[in-house]
C-alpha cells in the first residue's frame, strides 16, 4: 500500500488582531506520525463446525442402513445352486436317520429295563453262548487252514477237508441225517390259532440261537422251507399239511437254545399268549432223520472266478 504522509494545516491569513485581542497562541510543533501499521488479512474463515459434525454423525447411519440392504437382498429371495441343495438333502436324510436309530435304541433299552433280573440273566448267557460258537468255528477253519499249509501230502489232506466239508454242507441241506444234543419242543394248539407266521417265528429263533438241524413232525427244514396257512385251518410246510401238535426236533446247544425261546415276548409267551401250550424238553442226543429230495438246479451254475 502507498506510505501516506500527514499534511500539514493549511493556515489561512486573517485579519490582524484587534486592540484589545490576546495574541494567538504559538501552533504546536507539527509531530511526525508513524505509519500506520498495515493490516494483516484475516484469515479465511472457517466453514460452521456443526453441519460438518452432523453430517458425519448421518453417514454412518447412511451406510449401516445400506449394508442392510445389501444383506437383505443377497439373503432373499434365497438363491440355491443343484449342489447346494443335494448337500442338504443329504444333510437332512442323515439327521432323520441319526433321530430314527436313537428312537429305536431307547425302546430296546426301555424294554430291557422293564425286563428281570432272571432274564437279563439269560440274554447275557445267550450272547456269551454265541460269542463261544463263533469262536469255536474261527478255531476250527484256522486248525484246517494249518494242517493244509503243513501237510506233506496236501492233497490227501485237501481231500479229506473236502469228504469232511460235504458232509457238513449235506447237514445243512438236509441230505443227510444229523445226530447229537439238543432239544424237542412241543406245541399244543387245542384252539387252532397257531398260525404260519407264529412257526416262522419260532424257526427263526431257533437258527438265531444255533441251531444246527431242524425237523417239525416229518418235514426236514431246509433253506429254502416256505410256511402257508390253508383256507380250513392248520399249517403247511413246504407243501405238506402238518397237523397239531407241532413237534420240533432241533440239534444244538440246549443251554443255548432253551433260553433263546424263554426270554421275554419270545416264542413261549407269544403262543401262550394264543391259547397254545410250549413244551421243551432237552435231550443229550436228538435225531433228525427226515430227508428232502436233492434238486438239480436249472438255472443256477457255480460262477466261475
Amino acid at each position: 500500500m502507498p506510505r501516506l504522509e500527514p499534511k500539514e494545516p493549511e493556515t489561512t491569513p486573517g485579519p490582524g488582531p484587534g486592540p484589545g485581542a490576546k495574541p494567538a497562541p504559538l501552533p504546536a510543533p507539527a509531530v511526525e506520525s508513524k505509519p500506520a501499521p498495515e493490516a494483516e488479512p484475516e484469515p479465511a474463515a472457517e466453514p460452521e463446525s456443526e453441519p460438518a459434525a452432523e453430517a458425519a454423525e448421518q453417514s454412518p447411519v447412511v451406510d449401516r442402513n445400506t449394508g442392510r440392504r445389501r444383506l437383505k437382498a443377497a439373503l432373499w429371495p434365497p438363491r440355491l445352486s443343484r449342489g447346494q441343495l443335494v448337500v442338504a438333502l443329504l444333510l437332512f436324510s442323515l439327521g432323520l436317520g441319526l433321530a430314527i436309530q436313537v428312537r429305536s435304541t431307547n425302546d430296546h433299552h426301555s424294554q430291557l429295563r422293564g425286563a428281570r433280573q432272571e432274564d437279563l440273566v439269560r440274554i447275557l448267557d445267550e450272547l456269551d453262548s454265541r460269542q463261544q460258537r463263533l469262536q469255536q468255528e474261527k478255531a476250527e477253519l484256522e486248525q484246517s487252514l494249518a494242517k493244509l499249509e503243513n501237510s506233506s501230502n496236501q492233497a490227501k489232506e485237501a481231500q479229506e477237508q473236502t469228504r469232511k466239508k460235504v458232509t457238513e454242507l449235506g447237514v445243512l441241506a438236509g441230505t443227510v441225517k444229523a445226530t447229537g444234543p439238543g432239544i424237542v419242543l412241543t406245541v399244543d394248539d387245542p384252539q387252532g390259532q397257531v398260525k404260519a407266521d407264529m412257526l416262522l417265528d419260532t424257526l427263526q429263533e431257533l437258527r438265531a440261537a444255533g441251531a444246527e438241524a431242524i425237523q417239525i413232525n416229518d418235514v426236514r427244514v431246509v433253506v429254502n422251507t416256505y410256511f402257508t396257512d390253508q383256507s380250513g385251518g392248520g399249517v403247511q410246510i413246504d407243501g405238506k399239511k402238518v397237523s397239531q401238535p407241532y413237534r420240533f426236533t432241533v440239534v444244538g446247544n440246549p443251554q443255548d437254545l432253551t433260553p433263546a425261546l424263554n426270554i421275554p415276548g419270545g416264542v413261549v409267551r407269544t403262543l401262550e399268549s394264543h391259547q397254545a401250550r410250549a413244551t421243551i424238553t432237552q435231550q443229550q442226543k436228538v435225531v433228525v432223520d427226515a430227508l428232502v429230495d436233492l434238486k438239480t438246479p436249472q438255472y443256477a451254475k457255480p460262477a466261475s472266478k
